[in-house]
This record gives structure tokens, C-alpha cells and sequence, in this order.
């Protein structure tokens, strides 16, 4: 196991935008090196403010590749929850990159997943940026996660949990209108990366926070997947911050 590197601020503003250097260093250290960068992305409002940060950054997008983690099934090509579409408007419209690969959720779901997973390809990607879930959950793989899962993108059903949180936060206007399925990519593809930066605000989080912390490696608790990867960093501000 790896130390998470933790870093506290006072406020949301202010962990998303340092989070948000953070990820811009790291893309900006990748295309030095190399010429170019990938990052993985994910979709929430835990991850508004950093993104901005990012998108508003000198990095040269236009060396970058982007994917996403997670897209419900079953929703309508054009709604607004789906998060490809939420990536759209929030970052991938601002930053431009070079190429924003997105989940077809239109596609059968089994082809859909091993589509994304060709699409990804092997490579690891130089950032991972991601959040935390109410129940701990890394993307859409909901406790009990699998740490060693052998595919990249899986079918998942949903944990009400997660469904919950997804009304709570004010995207959709009742239980029965979340989906109950979703592709994810999984853990072990999320965490091959040089870096993963995540971005967890809000009380919502601090119980999430505190097991991701308090436990040794346990599929019970998603997070602390974490603690798998040498570079790991979690961001929180006084709301979520159980310490």
C-alpha cells in the first residue's frame, strides 16, 4: 500500500483550484516529456471547480486526449445528466482538446463496453482525475468493488445509494427517474495512470472520506483503491474533511 497524499483547503473555490494546477502540472510535465498527454475524467459537480481551473490553464489542449469514466444507459442521446454531455459543456467546450472520446451509450451495452475499452487502448493515461462517491464508489464501481477486475469497462447495475446521490445533488427529480444502469470503467484501468488527482468536496463526502482513510484496502469501501497507486491525492475542504 501507498500513502494518499492529502491536501486540505478552506473552501471549494479553493480546492478546486488547486487541484486544478495540480492537474494542469501534470498534463504540462506529460506533454514535455512526450508530446502529448491523456487524461481521464470524470463527470460531477465535485469536479466543476477544478475543471474550470484546468480548462482556464495555459496547457496546449491541443496535444491532449480526453476520456471519460462513466455514462448512464438508458437515458436520451441529448439529456443533460448524461455525463458525456455534462463533460461537453463544462470542460471539453472551454479546453478544446484534441480529441474528447466519448461512451457511445446508444450501442448495446456489452459492445458498447468493449468498444470504449479499444478506444482507451492499453497505454496508461498521464492523469486520472476523478471524485468520491457518497458510498465511497471510484467512477460507477459501487461497494463491493472489485480491485482486480480483469476488464476495462464494465455493465454495471447501480447501488440505490449511488442513484440516490444523483437526485440529491439535483439532477434528476426522483428516484424512479435515475437510471438503474450504467457503463464504468473500472478500477484498475482508472488507477493505471502517472497520476490521479481526486476532487471531494462537501459534507455529503466526509463519511466516504473517513473510510477511504481509515481502512487498509477493503472492497467495502471503494476508495481506498486509492491506496494501490504512488501518486495519489486527495483534495477536500473543511466540509469533508473528517480530521
Amino acid at each position: 500500500m501507498h500513502p494518499i497524499h492529502l491536501h486540505r483547503l478552506s473552501s471549494r473555490r479553493a480546492l478546486g483550484e488547486a487541484a486544478g494546477r495540480h492537474a494542469a502540472e501534470a498534463l504540462d510535465r506529460a506533454i514535455r516529456e512526450t508530446g502529448h498527454a491523456r487524461i481521464m475524467l470524470a463527470a460531477a459537480p465535485s469536479q466543476q471547480e477544478t475543471l474550470a481551473t484546468l480548462a482556464a490553464s495555459d496547457v496546449d489542449f491541443s496535444r491532449v486526449d480526453c476520456f471519460h469514466m462513466d455514462d448512464y444507459l438508458g437515458l436520451a442521446k441529448d439529456a443533460p445528466q448524461g455525463f458525456g454531455n455534462w463533460l461537453e459543456r463544462r470542460f471539453v467546450a472551454q479546453a478544446r482538446p484534441r480529441r474528447f472520446e466519448r461512451i457511445d451509450t446508444a450501442a448495446a451495452p456489452e459492445q458498447a463496453a468493449l468498444a470504449y475499452a479499444g478506444a482507451m487502448g492499453g497505454a496508461p493515461f498521464d492523469l486520472t482525475l476523478c471524485g468520491l462517491g457518497v458510498n465511497g464508489h471510484l467512477a460507477f464501481n459501487d461497494p463491493p468493488a472489485d480491485f482486480d477486475d480483469p476488464v476495462a469497462v464494465r455493465v454495471v447495475t447501480l447501488d440505490p445509494v449511488s442513484r440516490r446521490q444523483q437526485v440529491d445533488e439535483g439532477h434528476f427529480a426522483g428516484l424512479d427517474d435515475v437510471p438503474e444502469r450504467a457503463l464504468t470503467v473500472t478500477i484498475p484501468r482508472l488507477l493505471a495512470a502517472r497520476t490521479v488527482i481526486a476532487s471531494v468536496p462537501g459534507r455529503a463526502k466526509r463519511d466516504a472520506v473517513a473510510q477511504t482513510l481509515d481502512h487498509d484496502l477493503d472492497p467495502r469501501f471503494p476508495g481506498t483503491a486509492l491506496k494501490t497507486h504512488g501518486d495519489a491525492h486527495l483534495y477536500l475542504d473543511e466540509e469533508s474533511d473528517p480530521r
